[in-house]
């Protein structure tokens, strides 16, 4: 169960987006995930794909009805998979950790499994609160968004 009333999920709206692409920008927060932000174009293009696939799970995370981020559950390289992007004027709150649980209360379906750059503890520490247990370690390959970097494969089963 879930210990923080002031944090909510709901499903992601258009009205939303505009705030998502400007949290995705953020630098320290691309630096953490080591990741690079998708250009205006990228953005909207991606989420119009999402938003039109009812298979998918997207939520916006709101804090005191104020959106601080967004959570996801979506199939990738053969495996459903969580991901989540917290404002950082938000972060060391437990909104990321809140926010998961209630995604994990959701979604049903086991294995999930996240990925986190092992320099990103915080991201680490947070999914292993809510029961994922780190799989395996690797270097992984640059690609699209994602410069080479060692990886942590965490999974719930």
């Amino acid at each position: 169960m879930t210990n923080d009333a002031r944090v909510h999920l709901r499903p992601v709206q258009p009205a939303d987006l505009p705030r998502m692409y400007e949290l995705q920008l953020d630098p320290e927060s691309n630096r953490m995930a080591v990741m690079e932000p998708r250009t205006k174009e990228a953005f909207d293009a991606h989420w119009a794909k999402l938003l039109d696939d009812p298979g998918l799970i997207n939520r916006t995370i709101l804090r005191d009805g104020v959106l601080v981020g967004s959570i996801s559950c979506f199939p990738w390289d053969g495996a459903d998979h969580v991901g989540y992007w917290i404002d950082p004027a938000y972060w060391g709150m437990g909104i990321a950790t809140h926010a998961l649980r209630l995604l994990l209360e959701e979604v049903s379906k086991r294995p999930l499994t996240a990925t986190a750059a092992t320099s990103n503890a915080a991201s680490i520490r947070v999914l292993q609160k809510c029961g994922f247990v780190i799989e395996r370690v690797h270097l992984a390959p640059a690609r699209e968004r994602f410069p080479e970097c060692e990886e942590a494969v965490l999974v719930l089963r």
